[in-house]
């Protein structure tokens, strides 16, 4: 199963990333887990400046950006 957390203190990009997290593992078929990361402290753990930030089984994928459920899939099974 695959842990995905998503880096952000709310905002909208970061509720965007998340809706398309699901929407990757809906359609990928996998096995996945999602987290939402909101507290700072936990966020600065990952080194990531910016967010939203995308973290797959505890490597970040994506900050600052957000990844369309295809550019999420592509991780998701690579």
């Amino acid at each position: 199963m695959k842990q995905i957390q998503i880096l952000g203190t709310g905002c909208a990009k970061c509720k965007t990333l998340a809706e398309n997290a699901r929407k990757a593992i809906e359609e990928a078929g996998v096995e996945a887990e999602i987290e939402k990361v909101e507290d700072i402290k936990e966020i600065m753990k990952f080194n990531v400046l910016m967010t939203p930030g995308l973290v797959i089984d505890g490597e970040v994928k994506a900050a600052g950006r957000v990844l369309s459920p295809e550019d999420i899939k592509k991780l998701l099974v690579s």
